[in-house]
């Protein structure tokens, strides 16, 4: 299915998370300390530039090579508190690489790709949830050309740690434009936290990559931080939800196949009435269906990255990607907890972890429910039901 250069790449991943084992994890689970060591690890290889363009100090390597990479950190256990660490860094600026100018691009990749700057997401608001075109944040033009931005997002991940924010603001009211997504414009711009306070959320898992509430309160951003046209910010943005739906659903088969080896470990080694747990068809069959639904969601997850890397529409394969996948890799955790008993709700055995990590690839970056109205309207050709 892949090429020696891709399962290189596999190899040289796994080859890193190698020195980040399970108590690692366990521990930045406990404590909340962002991975900045495992971080770094990947700066210093060269490995966040995978996905950006080679002049800008990139490798220039497409979604599906970049899939792998999320898979096999997740797969070794690091699940999405791993992937999460530094998945904005992969594929966040792809609104940059497309439609930057040569000077942005020069300005803001490198320093990503370097690891000496961090980047945070500020799309989704309280107000508005997926329902994007609806969002208030207001970035009102100054007389020097640039902007001050006011508003409020959440969900906004690792802002504690970020020097950078992606941030998508209203230039126009609604009532401006005929179509709702315009008026919507995209900024790349300094995490000013003079202007910028970010309260982190407490939540189920990956307690180690931050979730905040952020509220913007006259931030100054100049012109030259504007990606693209003025109001034209939600189709830019749209451009990069393909890649980024792809790549969760990497992470999802990921940590589904973790879970599934420690489970079948578990049972192999676990003897209950003089015969390992494993031997029984009550504990084998799950495990098996698991491992089936999961490898249907990888060829998804992987078909969807060969139509992105070829130019071709993706839409219906993405969203169905990051559905099977993750509907499948809970349960796989689900089904790692239960086949280890009452040892699969103690920490030490890992699996706990997995599971509280595994709802957000069946919630975020779309719900379920709106990938379902996609494929409904856009594959089936049926009503628009929203």
């Amino acid at each position: 299915m892949f090429t020696e250069d891709q399962i290189a790449i596999r190899d040289a991943i796994e080859k890193i998370c190698s020195d980040f084992g399970d108590e690692y994890w366990l521990d930045r689970d406990r404590t909340g300390e962002f991975p900045e060591d495992f971080f770094q690890a990947f700066a210093q290889g060269g490995w966040l530039g995978i996905a950006m363009p080679e002049e800008y100090g990139g490798a220039g390597q497409g979604i599906t090579e970049a899939s792998l990479m999320m898979q096999a950190i997740a797969e070794s256990g690091a699940g999405f508190s791993g992937a999460s660490a530094i998945h904005m860094n992969i594929f966040g600026l792809n609104p940059v690489v497309v439609f930057g100018t040569d000077e942005q691009k020069r300005r803001m990749l490198p320093p990503l790709i370097a690891g000496k700057e961090k980047a945070c997401f500020g799309v989704t608001e309280p107000d508005a949830g997926l329902d994007t075109t609806n969002l208030t944040t207001r970035a009102e033009r100054q007389s020097n050309g640039g902007y001050i931005i006011n508003g409020r997002k959440i969900w906004t991940s690792t802002a504690q740690e970020a020097d950078k924010i992606l941030l998508l603001a209203r230039t126009a009211p609604r009532d401006a434009n005929k179509k709702r997504a315009e008026g919507l414009s995209l900024f790349y711009t300094d995490f000013d936290r003079n202007y910028i306070e970010a309260r982190e959320i407490e939540k189920l898992g990956r307690k180690c990559v931050d979730s905040n509430a952020v509220f913007i309160d006259g931030l100054p951003v100049p012109q030259e931080d504007l990606i693209g046209e003025e109001g034209k910010g939600f189709y830019y943005l749209l451009h990069g939800l393909n890649p980024e739906r792809i790549m969760v659903a990497a992470e999802a088969v990921g940590l589904g196949r973790a879970a599934l080896r420690k489970a079948a470990h578990y049972a192999t080694e676990r003897v209950v009435f003089d015969r390992p747990i494993g031997q029984n068809q009550g504990i084998q069959h799950p495990l098996a269906k698991s491992w089936c639904e999961l490898e249907a969601a990888n060829l998804m997850t992987f078909r969807g990255a060969e139509l992105y890397d070829k130019g071709l529409d993706c839409g219906a394969e993405a969203n169905a990607a990051k559905y099977l996948a993750g509907e499948a890799g809970f349960t796989a955790c689900e089904r790692a907890v239960m086949s280890h008993g009452g040892m699969g709700f103690a920490k030490e055995y890992h699996v706990e972890r997995y599971l509280r990590e595994s709802m957000l690839a069946r919630i975020a970056p779309v719900s379920r429910e709106m990938i379902l109205n996609y494929i409904s309207e856009k594959v089936l050709g049926m009503p628009r039901s929203y």
